[in-house]
């Protein structure tokens, strides 16, 4: 469903990616593991198309995304579930789960966007009367859970999740794992996360490759993830601080 060959970019002097490879297939959980500042966010943005890759090729179900023509159509594709939810505070709850419902080549009336809004809330576990309230009003895992439910609303073949646990205690967390998991494998999407939270990467993942050095650096079933003889990844996953990533003293 998506791959990366050989994808450079840079910003100025900074070399982030420095010859990606990586393929997800159709219906696939990904997960994308690295230290801070490896370059995982610019990753999925350069998928997006909201940055160009200096050098290399992205494709998504076959199609380039530089020659993808109708940007509304690529992007509609797509679900995001973003760091910290970033919910809009002026609008209620169901005009977020409901967004690109409103507008764009997904608009649907009205009426019909608030009845999807509703569906997509009680699926992630909140209740209608949820919708008419504000994200103020919210916990941070009930506004996660509704940032869950908009990246779902449209019902999209590719889901990201941005640091989906980032925030939330132990056992919140592992509700929306779980969550995530049940829908992705619900919808037959095809997701791709990015995390630290190793806890996370054991519920939700299928496979897992590890960004470090702007390279792939370990690429493989969640399963061989504890015995891959990598010392970068094994350094990544136990947390330690003795190891050949380097560490901030």
């Amino acid at each position: 469903m998506i791959t990366l060959t050989d994808v450079h970019k840079s910003f100025g002097a900074k070399q982030i990616l420095r010859g990606v490879n990586l393929t997800v297939e159709r219906g696939e959980s990904c997960v994308i593991i690295g230290g801070s500042g490896t370059g995982k966010s610019v990753m999925l943005k350069c998928i997006l198309g909201l940055v160009t890759p200096d050098r290399g090729t992205i494709t998504v179900d076959g199609e380039e995304v530089s020659a993808s023509g109708d940007r509304d159509a690529f992007l509609a594709r797509f679900g995001m579930l973003f760091q910290g939810a970033a919910l809009f505070d002026s609008l209620p709850v169901w005009q977020n789960v409901a967004f690109r419902l409103l507008r764009g080549s997904l608009k649907r009336p009205r009426h019909e966007a608030r009845e999807i809004a509703i569906e997509k809330l009680r699926r992630v576990g909140l209740s209608p009367d949820v919708a008419d309230q504000f994200p103020a009003e919210l916990s941070g895992g009930m506004q996660k859970r509704v940032g869950l439910a908009r990246a779902i609303a449209a019902d999209p073949e590719i889901i990201f999740f941005d640091e989906p646990t980032t925030g939330l205690d132990p056992i919140m967390a592992g509700v929306i794992n779980e969550l995530i998991r049940e829908i992705v494998v619900e919808m037959g999407a095809t997701a791709l996360t990015i995390t630290h939270d190793m806890t996370s990467v054991r519920a939700i993942a299928d496979k897992v490759a590890m960004l470090h050095g702007g390279k792939i650096r370990w690429h493989g079933p969640v399963a061989e993830m504890d015995t891959a003889n990598d010392p970068y990844l094994t350094q990544f996953i136990t947390g330690s601080a003795h190891g050949p990533i380097e560490t901030v003293r």
